[in-house]
């Protein structure tokens, strides 16, 4: 399929899979007699994969070197599996910074008004008249 057919396929713009390939992301597909680029029907299941990674989170090169791995055969489910729960990890490690963000947040908002009045205050130069 052409990247056009691609792209409408996976619901993915012609210029991002134009990104994934000049970036690495997603390896050069062959090209036709006419220099057409052809895709197989692998790249569906690569941009699939693209996308869903980046809806959990993961960062382009995450998912590069994740890609990297297992088109070489070099990932086990067990890789697979790790990588996983080292994100579920991460994901837990942010949802507790946000929940002490919020915290701080709702703290501040318990601090008396006069003393809101001040700090802002603190912040205000005068004018001086010439």
């Amino acid at each position: 399929m052409t990247r056009g057919q691609l792209a409408k396929k996976t619901g993915v713009s012609m210029a991002t899979l134009r990104y994934y390939e000049d970036s690495g992301i997603l390896p050069a597909p062959h090209r036709s007699s006419n220099g057409y680029r052809m895709y197989t029907e692998d790249y569906l299941v690569k941009v699939k994969f693209i996308k869903d990674a980046q809806m959990l989170g993961y960062s382009l090169k995450a998912i590069q070197e994740t890609l990297d791995l297992l088109s070489h055969e070099e990932m086990e489910k067990d890789t697979l599996k790790s990588l996983v729960r080292e994100r579920i990890t991460d994901i837990q490690q942010h949802i507790d910074q946000l929940e002490q963000m919020q915290k701080r947040l709702a703290g501040l908002l318990l601090i008396p008004e006069d003393e809101i009045d001040s700090y802002i205050q603190s912040f205000r130069v005068e004018k001086k008249e010439p």
